[in-house]
């Protein structure tokens, strides 16, 4: 094995650092935030004594319908993302395309600064005959891009050239160089850009049931129409609880899939 050889595949070795392992008792936290309120909001249920209407909005059959939706919403819109923004992001850092990375950085920029509901509620006037489901899809996917298309970019705009022309060095394709060296190295910087969308996601698809669309947002629009609090309450709880999860899951991901010494 050369030295170049030798130095990518050290680089390029997925493992959790030293400082990560120190530092694992940290993940336990959010863990137990998210119990102790999830304990508090079921005891804050009962003790609260919702009549008849508020407890049909409460029952577990329906907040677990209105949990997959919004579950589903959040997936769907982040797979769509990532298989826009991981390849547009690599595309924007080879030669012959960098030209083009402000302007695109600057359309993602525009989708992410405009109010969430507004465009949503835009989507859903200009495409009317499309699903409700569908419209909440590309509004979250345009309002959530951002952030993995700039980390992709960031993440491999980073990476030591040395480490690329050692790649090059020892006979590896361009595409090889990119699989086997640019992206694990980009892999810290990109992951946090794919939590970052996570929770926004989680965050906008309450939104959704503004026009129909589903999800846990229903629970505070009828908490609002209605005026009950205790669904009001509960809805927006357990969105925040669901956003913390994922956060959570996130921050897993980002310790686990960190390359070695980055």
């Amino acid at each position: 094995m050369t030295s170049a050889q030798a130095a990518v595949e050290v680089a390029t070795d997925v493992a959790p650092s030293p400082s990560a392992t120190g530092r694992a008792w940290h993940l336990l936290i959010t863990p137990a935030i998210i119990v102790v309120a999830g304990v508090a909001l079921v005891i804050g249920v009962n003790a609260a004594d919702p009549n008849v209407s508020e407890r049909r909005s409460l029952e577990a059959p329906f907040v677990l319908k209105l949990l997959g939706q919004h579950l589903n919403l959040t997936a769907v819109s982040t797979v769509i993302v990532l298989a826009v923004a991981i390849p547009l992001g690599v595309m924007l850092t080879r030669k012959g395309a960098r030209l083009a990375a402000p302007a695109v950085l600057g359309v993602a920029n525009i989708g992410q600064g405009a109010p969430a509901i507004g465009v949503i509620v835009i989507l859903a006037v200009v495409l009317p005959t499309v699903a409700p489901f569908w419209v909440a899809i590309l509004a979250l996917s345009v309002y959530s891009v951002l952030p993995a298309l700039r980390n992709t970019m960031v993440g491999l705009q980073q990476v030591d050239p040395a480490l690329v022309e050692a790649g090059r060095g020892i006979g590896m394709s361009a595409m090889r160089t990119l699989l086997r060296v640019e992206l694990p190295l980009a892999t810290p910087i990109m992951l946090a850009g794919i939590r970052t969308t996570l929770v926004l996601n989680v965050g906008v698809a309450a939104l959704a049931s503004f026009i129909g669309a589903g999800g846990l947002g229903e629970m505070i629009s009828a908490g609002v129409k209605l005026q009950q609090n205790i669904v009001l309450i509960t809805g927006s709880v357990l969105i925040a609880l669901l956003a913390l999860s994922i956060d959570w899951l996130g921050a897993l991901a980002e310790r686990y899939l960190r390359p070695k010494g980055v």
